[in-house]
């Protein structure tokens, strides 16, 4: 028995319906002595339902018409244009070329009057029907009457294309029905892979030197991970079916790859670029849809901080340093010593021997409280150079418990400046990173693990 096969472009395109192409070219087959008078495909949205069945009747020599249900306002538009395209195929067919005068088909005997007429002499026809459950005023015997058509028209097959069929849908037992599940994270990826956007816009060309096969690749190579790192942190449970997942997609992609047209990173440093730009994989405002697109808001992330005086950010940078740096490894984050001697003393699994407990870095725990005392200490010891006498410290202090950024812990007494009291951060590593770089502080270097 002979079946029919997709072409390779179409089925380049059809990733994950390996078993629905068997099973409907098993159907459809030419040489089936029966086929089915009815099958139904069924499915979520965007599954590859319409494609699927549009490139097997592509492929056969089975006279065949396609009509989106969509298109037709009433069921009797939709019953004159299956007849219009019935008659336009098989005048085509014919040695004279004739047509039929059009015929009006006011309801279901009439339509199943005129195709009986219009499909006399013919082996075999099919016709699908795309979204027939979505046709407008469409009476509720109009599917189940569709599917009766193969009893009376023993030559025909319908094809009807839905997206989830109820129990009475077709009131009728052995409809072979075949179903279209939604794509997992490997197809839905792949199926993107194919029309891959370029990285570089259109009015920044690519570096000199690269080749379009080689950009070609960059692109398809940056942008199936990217589509990949999408489909964890948002699309997999926000995005219900392909096309939603394809316009989260094209949203993010400009401002993700924005530091890859500046320069900051290649096109292979996509562990980095992660990292570097996972606000934008964090922010849910484009799963919202919106009528409006404000551009500014797709734009890397970035952490807003406050415009304090110079003092005032280093010791924001101290406070964070003595709420998430243990006490205890105070001598070797801030003594006045050598790289070298820091490191010796840096301690450390033994060489070849790792260890078995993982830890928990160290921005990622709550912050701990620490004394005034403390956080002076290690203010004089980031400091680049010596600290200026005039500089009210304590003023600064009482000026950022105003402002929330340092609080107290602990039951003390409410004055702002008792040196008694224990202190704690509220900002976080972002804020602090950006206010070190505002100092050309490398934060880094004195961060416990």
């Amino acid at each position: 028995m002979a079946e029919m096969h997709v072409n390779g472009s179409s089925a380049s395109r059809l990733i994950g319906r390996e078993s629905q192409v068997k099973q409907l070219s098993l159907l459809l087959s030419q040489e089936t002595l029966l086929s089915p008078s009815t099958i139904v495909a069924h499915g979520p949205e965007a599954t590859g339902k319409t494609a699927l069945v549009q490139s097997l009747l592509q492929r056969t020599t089975i006279p065949h018409v396609m009509l989106q249900c969509r298109e037709c306002i009433t069921a009797r538009h939709l019953f004159e244009r299956v007849i219009s395209e019935c008659q336009s195929i098989l005048s085509d067919q014919t040695a004279n070329g004739e047509r039929l005068a059009h015929q009006k088909c006011e309801s279901l005997n009439a339509f199943s009057v005129a195709l009986s007429s219009s499909l006399a002499g013919t082996e075999k026809f099919i016709i699908a029907l795309d979204g027939i459950d979505e046709l407008h005023d469409a009476p509720p015997s109009l599917v189940p009457a569709l599917t009766r058509l193969g009893e009376l028209i023993p030559a025909l097959t319908m094809i009807l294309i839905v997206r989830y069929p109820t129990a009475r849908f077709l009131r009728a037992n052995g409809v072979p029905h075949v179903y279209f599940p939604p794509y997992n994270r490997e197809q839905a990826s792949a199926i993107l892979s194919l029309d891959a956007p370029s990285v570089y816009p259109l009015d920044r060309p690519p570096p000199e030197g690269c080749t379009q096969d080689e950009l070609a690749e960059e692109n398809v190579w940056l942008w199936s991970r990217f589509c990949q790192a999408v489909w964890d942190s948002l699309a997999k449970g926000a995005a219900n079916d392909l096309v939603s997942f394809r316009t989260i997609c094209d949203r993010l992609w400009r401002p993700f790859v924005q530091p890859v047209v500046d320069g900051t990173f290649g096109t292979r440093d996509f562990t980095r670029l992660v990292v570097a730009q996972r606000k934008i994989l964090q922010d849910e405002s484009c799963l919202e849809d919106s009528l409006v697109i404000d551009n500014d808001s797709l734009q890397s992330k970035q952490v807003t901080t406050h415009e304090f005086p110079y003092y005032t950010k280093w010791l924001l940078c101290a406070a964070y340093l003595a709420s998430h740096n243990p006490a205890r490894m105070d001598a070797i984050h801030f003594m006045k010593a050598t790289d070298r001697k820091r490191r010796k003393k840096g301690g450390g699994t033994a060489a070849g021997r790792q260890s078995k407990v993982r830890k928990i870095p160290r921005h990622l725990l709550s912050p701990a409280a620490f004394s005034l005392d403390r956080l002076l200490a290690i203010l004089h010891a980031i400091l680049p150079h010596d600290f200026t006498s005039n500089i009210d410290i304590y003023t600064q202090m009482a000026t950022l418990s105003s402002l929330r950024l340092l609080v107290r812990s602990g039951l003390y007494s409410s004055d702002a400046l008792d040196r008694n009291g224990k202190w704690r951060v509220t900002y976080n590593w972002d804020y602090t990173l950006k206010l070190a770089r505002s100092l050309n502080f490398d934060i880094t270097d004195y961060a416990a693990e």
